[in-house]
């Protein structure tokens, strides 16, 4: 067995395992969001909706799966000697699942990554702890 087999098996593995979490985490989501289970919100605490709990728990299930499936294009392109064709699809692949996790980060939380998360007062958390007022 060589290097480069090895890789494309990794590679391969790691795009199972994001099917599999995104695939198990729309399954225990079901029952998750029946029970009652209520994922924390940016906005504090809203009253419970299990539409909206499942949405939130599956959400970050395809999050998780979508940065495994990043990584398994990641390795596999390592693995093989890159071509400009084949770092061009990588690319692409990687802007488009980049966008599915910033749009799916926004409709979780209610913002975009890069933006602070609001204290339930009001104000934006600051990095020695103290609150700011917006």
């Amino acid at each position: 067995m060589d290097f480069q087999h090895i890789i494309e098996e990794v590679g391969r593995y790691m795009d199972f395992a994001g099917v599999a979490v995104m695939v198990i985490g729309a399954l225990v989501s079901i029952p998750l969001a029946l029970r009652g289970y209520q994922p924390k919100r940016a906005s504090g605490l809203a009253p419970f909706s299990p539409y909206r709990a499942y949405r939130q728990l599956l959400g970050r299930s395809i999050l998780l799966g979508l940065e495994l499936l990043v990584a398994a294009d990641i390795i596999r392109t390592v693995a093989v000697t890159p071509t400009f064709e084949s770092v061009g699809v990588l690319a692409i692949i990687v802007l488009i699942r980049t966008f599915l996790s910033f749009s799916l980060e926004l409709e979780i939380t209610g913002r975009w990554p890069w933006q602070k998360e609001k204290d339930h007062d009001g104000g934006s958390s600051v990095p020695d702890g103290s609150s700011v007022p917006s």
